[in-house]
């Protein structure tokens, strides 16, 4: 006995016979498909995989209901499918992401694995399917066509729920925290990068509250579009092999194993040729990184510095920043958060050409959109958790700083306008400016008002409230 065939069985599709490795539970197809698709190294996110133990869960439970699966086979299913759910299977799942548009090696990978498995708990050899059969039974009522996108639907559902949703939260919690913190604190506003008039820092952070709430409420409507899906539709949309009522029962099995309120959808052709929603999820965390984006670059220009730049705000020290310049601290935070957003963007543009793509009755392009918006979607949770805990929790306000850009600012005289005319105002703060001195002082030496209105009238905290 050579040294392959102690180490590989002999697994057969409809091609015919594939040595596979003797420890895994995949099968032929599934084989095929390793040697066949090299291209790169990037795998699903674990998230796709438990997505797909989850649908192969309820399909068994919707077949079982219906009487097309025997109760035997169709337990023996859905424990092999909850091992894969819990994670005990990652070792299973090799394909790369770059293979058929479909994913219908994905699905295939998922459905001789659960076979191996279940068939093993009912005594059966591996590779035999004597027992459970990957298409016959696991499969059954299905097709890669209509369980892909559902599983793409309910993987981008579990990602946000676990790896996003409390992270947004939490940093909207902490930037409304700095709002409220830096509520009084004065400062230079800035547009076109230059001096404007005042506001308070509060009043900075809070658009940053006001834009990231809307963020979140454009997600959330987008995610919940995911939740009408197409299982049961089968290849084309028709439902061809599939019982009639197998789309509502296995949402609601769907639904009842996994937290979320699936719906079967109207019109399944929709959603097998297209993936609008998916397309609308990744616009709106593109939306949202984009808030991110300013969030972060705003922190780390404000506290530039420390001697050199505005230095308005004091960031945490987490870690030195300089091989060469001792003592230099980077804001790296804000720098790890604004690549994960630009990785965002670059992501959404992949999505919407690849949504775009599709011909006729099914869009081809399916692992490289769930790829692209899980992808974003870990991202953002991992990079706002560690933004909000390393960044925005010990973000301080060198006060002295603020008071003194306001001191000297030249804007503070846009007060002075419906009193004394632009004109004038203008004049005041060109001759300010040109002489290098205070606003108070070239105003008095125009002659433009007197010391008592100046100071009635030039109040930066006063400004800060409107009117």
């Amino acid at each position: 006995m050579t040294r392959e065939q102690i180490e590989t069985r002999e697994d057969r599709d409809s091609l015919g016979a594939v040595r596979v490795p003797v420890d895994r539970y995949w099968g032929a197809q599934t084989e095929r498909a390793r040697r066949n698709f090299p291209p790169g190294t990037e795998l699903m996110p674990t998230v796709f995989i438990r997505a797909l133990g989850m649908q192969k869960q309820a399909a068994a439970r919707a077949n079982a209901a219906s009487g097309a699966l025997d109760a035997k086979r169709a337990k023996a299913i859905e424990l092999a499918a909850s091992d894969v759910v819990a994670g005990k299977l990652d070792d299973h799942f090799p394909l790369p992401v770059w293979q058929s548009g479909s994913g219908t090696q994905y699905n295939m990978n998922a459905n001789e694995v659960i076979a191996n498995r279940a068939g093993e708990s009912l005594g059966a050899a591996l590779g035999s399917y004597a027992a459970v059969h990957p298409n016959d039974h696991v499969n059954m009522a299905q097709s890669s066509n209509d369980t892909i996108p559902t599983v793409m639907n309910l993987a981008a559902l579990m990602a946000w729920r676990d790896a996003g949703a409390l992270a947004l939260d939490d940093l909207i919690h902490e930037v409304e925290g700095c709002a409220s913190r830096f509520a009084g604190l004065v400062k230079v506003g800035r547009t076109h990068l230059q001096d404007a008039v005042p506001m308070t820092l509060g009043q900075e952070f809070s658009a940053f509250s006001a834009q990231l709430g809307a963020a979140r409420e454009t997600l959330s409507g987008a995610l919940n579009s995911l939740l009408a899906v197409p299982q049961g539709g089968t290849a084309v949309g028709t439902g061809l092999n599939a019982p009639a009522d197998f789309g509502p029962a296995f949402a609601r099995e769907l639904s009842a194993l996994s937290g979320f309120n699936f719906t079967s959808a109207d019109n399944k052709f929709a959603k097998i040729a297209g993936h609008q929603d998916l397309f609308s999820v990744s616009a709106a965390l593109s939306g949202l990184a984009t808030v991110l984006y300013k969030l972060a670059n705003d922190v780390r220009l404000l506290g530039s510095g420390p001697r050199a730049g505005l230095g308005e705000l004091i960031l945490p020290k987490n870690e030195p920043g300089s091989s060469i310049m001792a003592g230099k601290v980077n804001p790296s935070q804000a720098e790890a958060m604004t690549m994960v957003c630009v990785r965002v963007f670059g992501n959404h543009d992949t999505v919407t050409h690849a949504a775009a793509g599709g011909q006729f009755q099914l869009n081809a392009y399916k692992p490289v959109i769930i790829y692209a918006v899980l992808q974003s979607v870990i991202l953002l949770g991992q990079a706002m958790a560690s933004f909000t805990a390393r960044c925005l929790k010990g973000l301080k306000a060198d006060e002295a700083r603020l008071s003194a850009n306001v001191a000297h600012s030249l804007m503070v005289a846009t007060a002075l306008v419906p009193h004394i005319g632009y004109d004038k105002t203008a004049e005041i703060v060109l001759k300010a400016d040109h002489e290098g001195t205070g606003l108070r002082e070239a105003a008095l030496a125009l002659q433009a008002l007197s010391a008592a209105d100046y100071d009635k009238w030039v109040d930066p905290l006063a400004m800060t409230k409107g009117g």
